[in-house]
C-alpha cells in the first residue's frame, strides 16, 4: 500500500473541482452533488468531521446568464459567480438536508489569511462551525478577488484549510484517478503512482495541462497543494471523484488514488503561516555562507549574508530568501525585522555596524529563526 500511515481520520478535509459537479452547458447536476453530500454524509456517521473546498460557482452563473462561453475577464467571472455561488449553495442545502446535515458558506480570498488576526478569525470560525456538527462549504470569493489576491485556484485553498483547521488528512477528488507517468488518455503505457514521497522537479515535469474548458487548475496546481499539505503535516490523496465509494476506501487506508505523505517535520502553526498564507513583499538574495548555515544548522539571517535586495517592503512582512547565485531560487521566507530601506544601507555589514550605520539598532538579526520557515 506504499505505508499509508493514516491513522484516526478525526478531521477531514475534501476538494472538488466543477468538472465533478458540473454537466456541460447545463451548469450544476444535482445528481452529482447530491451523491457527494451522500458520501460526505456517511463519512461522518463515523465520526469524522468534513469542510468541503468546492469550485462551481462560476460554471453555475454562466448557465443561469446563459452564457456560452467561459468569461475572460475579472468583472465578467466576478459576475458569473455572484449569480452562481447563491445557486451552488442552495444545491448543497439540499443535498445535505437530506441527511439532516447543516451546511455553512465560507467565501474566503488571500487578504483574509495573510492578515495574522483575519487568518485566526477564520480558523475560530471554521472550528467553531465543525464543533457545531456543520459542514463549511468553502470557496474562493471571485466576486471580490482581483488577480493580486487571488489564490488561484481551490487546489491550494484547500491546502490552506487543511493547515487553517489542523485536518488529518486532505483529499483532492478529480477526473482522473491519481497523478501518472503520463497523460493515461494519450500513452497507453503511462502509470499510475501509488505513493509519491515528495514533489521533486523529476515529479513536476510529470504533470500534464488537461484543455478541459471548465475545470480550472489542472495537476500541477495539485501538486502544489501537496507540498502545502505535505510541510504542514497533513497527508493528501488525489483520488476519483467519479468512482463510488471512493472516499470510505481512502479512510480505510485502501491503495486508491495517489498518497502523498506528510513531512515528518511539521511545521508550528506560526511557520504554517508564514510559509503558505502570505505572498512575499520582496525578495532577498543570501551568499552560499549564509544560506547554508540557515538550511542545514538552522541560524538566523544576519546583515553580512545579505547580497542584495529587491522589492520595497516594512518591517514584519515576510520576504522570500533566495540564492545569490545560482538560479536564484527561494528557498525559505520569513518576517523581516528591518524595511528595505535600512537593509539596503545594512546589507553586507556586521550586526556591530548596525548602529553606526542607521543611527539605531533595534535587532541583531534581519530574520530571527524562529521567523523563518526553510521551504
Amino acid at each position: 500500500m506504499g505505508g499509508r500511515e493514516l491513522t484516526r481520520v478525526r478531521r477531514l478535509v475534501v476538494k472538488v473541482g466543477s468538472g465533478l459537479i458540473t454537466a456541460r452547458e447545463a451548469g450544476l447536476d444535482p445528481g452529482r452533488i447530491g451523491a457527494l453530500a451522500d458520501e460526505l454524509a456517511a463519512v461522518r456517521q463515523h465520526g469524522t468531521e468534513v469542510a468541503l473546498v468546492s469550485s462551481g460557482a462560476v460554471v453555475a452563473g454562466m448557465a443561469r446568464l446563459r452564457l456560452q462561453v467561459r468569461p475572460r475577464s475579472i468583472p465578467e467571472k466576478q459576475a458569473a459567480a455572484a449569480v452562481g455561488q447563491s445557486a451552488l449553495m442552495e444545491h448543497y442545502e439540499t443535498a445535505f438536508a437530506r441527511h439532516g446535515v447543516t451546511v455553512a458558506q465560507i467565501l474566503l480570498t488571500q487578504a483574509d489569511v495573510s492578515a495574522r488576526a483575519r487568518y485566526l478569525n477564520a480558523r475560530n470560525t471554521l472550528t467553531t462551525l465543525l464543533g457545531y456538527g456543520v459542514v463549511p462549504i468553502i470557496n474562493e470569493n471571485d466576486t471580490v478577488a482581483v488577480e493580486e489576491i487571488k489564490f488561484g485556484d481551490n487546489d491550494n485553498l484547500s491546502a490552506l484549510v487543511a493547515q487553517l483547521i489542523d485536518a488529518d488528512l486532505l483529499v483532492l477528488l478529480t477526473d482522473v484517478d491519481g497523478l501518472y507517468t503520463g497523460d493515461p488518455s494519450r500513452d497507453p503505457q503511462a502509470r499510475k503512482l501509488d505513493t509519491v514521497e515528495a514533489v521533486t522537479p523529476e515529479i513536476e515535469r510529470l504533470v500534464w495541462s488537461d484543455a478541459d474548458r471548465v475545470a480550472v487548475g489542472g495537476m500541477a496546481t495539485k501538486l502544489q497543494a501537496a507540498q502545502k499539505a505535505a510541510a504542514s503535516g497533513v497527508p493528501m490523496v488525489i483520488a476519483s471523484g467519479r468512482e463510488p465509494g471512493t472516499l470510505a476506501r481512502v479512510l480505510r487506508g485502501e491503495p486508491v488514488g495517489t498518497y502523498f505523505p506528510p513531512r515528518g517535520d511539521r511545521l508550528t502553526a506560526r511557520k504554517r503561516w508564514i510559509a503558505f498564507a502570505v505572498p512575499p513583499q520582496g525578495r532577498l538574495l543570501v551568499d552560499a555562507g549564509a544560506r547554508q548555515a540557515l538550511i542545514e544548522r538552522g541560524k538566523s539571517l544576519l546583515p553580512s549574508g545579505v547580497v542584495d535586495i529587491e522589492g520595497d517592503f516594512d518591517a514584519g512582512e515576510v520576504v522570500a530568501l533566495c540564492a545569490a547565485d545560482g538560479d536564484g531560487k527561494e528557498f525559505a521566507r520569513g518576517l523581516v525585522n528591518f524595511d528595505a530601506q535600512e537593509l539596503r544601507m545594512i546589507r553586507r555589514a556586521k550586526t556591530t555596524e548596525i548602529e553606526s550605520l542607521l543611527g539605531y539598532k533595534s535587532f541583531d538579526e534581519v530574520v530571527h529563526r524562529d521567523n523563518l520557515v526553510v521551504l
